[in-house]
């Protein structure tokens, strides 16, 4: 197998790969807060208390993957542009 098409097989398992993942599960664990929804700090003590909640994911802990979230648009324009 030439290195080409090899490559080419590889891009596409894990572009197969990752479509999976996305259709079976479309939310991830946050990147800034790791899924807990807010900040951890400490107080002067040094004991950790709960900081503010995560705007990225607005405590939820929660983030739609990238895939799911270009499916998801492009599905809205396709029904859009269906819809008479």
């Amino acid at each position: 197998m030439t290195p080409a098409l090899l490559t080419i097989t590889l891009l596409f398992g894990v572009t197969l790969c990752y479509a999976a993942v996305c259709a079976g599960s479309p939310f991830g664990n946050c990147r800034k807060c790791r899924g807990m929804g807010h900040a951890l700090k400490t107080d002067r003590k040094g004991r950790i208390k709960r900081g503010k909640d995560c705007r990225r994911c607005h405590a939820t802990g929660k983030r739609i993957r990238v895939g799911r979230w270009l499916y998801n648009r492009w599905a809205r324009i396709y029904r859009a542009g269906t819809a008479d």
